[in-house]
């Protein structure tokens, strides 16, 4: 069976790098209607349940706004993140849109898990990217006495899967801005000492490559990443432990491995983060495909789960 997908795999590797000289072109989406974000005081542990009500009421706004519009499924989206269970430290329904959840006591955690995205997530795939999130939050509450936060982090437009923008730094560039800056202001809600761990899927890794240096972060996972800019785990700059997976149906494996310039812009992300000269810690992630590293069950939450709470040791190597 999983000799008959090699040729999709192939296939799907060939467009991703094809869309660099060959882009696919379809019709823009309307622009939904939806309003600015909340306005909302510096962040801080006292001031998490008044982020999490106004960002609920702003999302509530913008479902309205977009059932107007005749938008029915980000209407639905939108409706959706206004539960009165959902905690949110930011919130924008403009565009594409971008969310940053929270699971968990935030403000009382011992260690944080922050899951960084690839492409093609936005407020309208934003339940898959959300169940990932939500599958590693109910597996590291499995362990009694560590007080642990997982949170979604979807601060950045991600690019396409099959686009120009996939396969370069420029999306990721803009991103890792983004990403410094809320680590920083993470800092600022969290306990002293509190320890977080970065969980970069796919496009979402060459974010975190582009972020490392200086990063606020304990470990960095890179899981089915087509690379993070930089040669060597060294080469990333960062104090933070590097770790790397790939589940073995995961169509990124071919993908080249390559950093080039064409036409004035560098395309690829370079050294696969498997390879033993990139230096990262590669631990096993089971036979999953490019979207089943947050699968219930699997290899991969498991070994990710482990690194979040502190139990490397148990770690299972690929």
């Amino acid at each position: 069976m999983r000799h008959g997908r090699r040729p999709l795999r192939v296939l799907l590797a060939v467009l991703v790098t094809a869309a660099v000289v060959v882009p696919l072109t379809a019709a823009a989406r309307p622009a939904v209607p939806a309003p600015a974000p909340a306005a909302l005081p510096p962040l801080t542990a006292a001031t998490l349940e008044q982020a999490y009500t106004a960002n609920r009421a702003n999302a509530a706004l913008a479902s309205r706004m977009a059932a107007a519009h005749g938008d029915r499924h980000r209407a639905a989206a939108d409706s959706a993140l206004a539960s009165p269970a959902r905690q949110f430290l930011a919130f924008d329904g403009r565009g594409a849109g971008r969310a940053t959840e929270v699971f968990g006591d935030l403000a009382h955690a011992d260690r944080v898990a922050v899951l960084i995205p690839g492409s093609d997530t936005s407020l309208d795939t934003y339940g898959r990217f959300r169940a990932g999130a939500a599958a590693l939050y109910r597996r590291l509450t499995l362990r009694p006495g560590t007080r642990t936060a997982v949170v979604a982090w979807l601060g950045y437009t991600t690019p396409g899967t099959v686009s120009t923008t996939v396969t370069t730094q420029a999306r990721a560039d803009e991103a890792a801005t983004k990403l410094r800056e809320f680590l920083r202001e993470l800092r600022s809600v969290t306990a002293s000492g509190v320890h977080v761990s970065l969980l970069c899927h796919s496009y979402g890794s060459v974010v975190c490559g582009r972020a490392a240096p200086g990063l606020a972060a304990d470990d960095i996972v890179l899981i089915g990443s087509p690379g993070t800019g930089a040669d060597s785990a060294d080469g990333l700059h960062t104090r933070a432990r590097v770790w790397a997976a790939r589940g073995t149906d995961d169509w990124v494996a071919d993908v080249p491995h390559v950093r080039v310039d064409l036409f004035g812009t560098t395309v690829g992300f370079g050294t696969d983060p498997l390879s033993p000269s990139f230096g990262a810690r590669v631990f096993a992630a089971g036979d999953g495909g490019h979207s089943d590293y947050f699968r219930p069950g699997s290899v991969s939450l498991a070994n990710m789960a482990r690194i979040v709470l502190g139990e490397t040791s148990e770690v299972t190597r690929a």
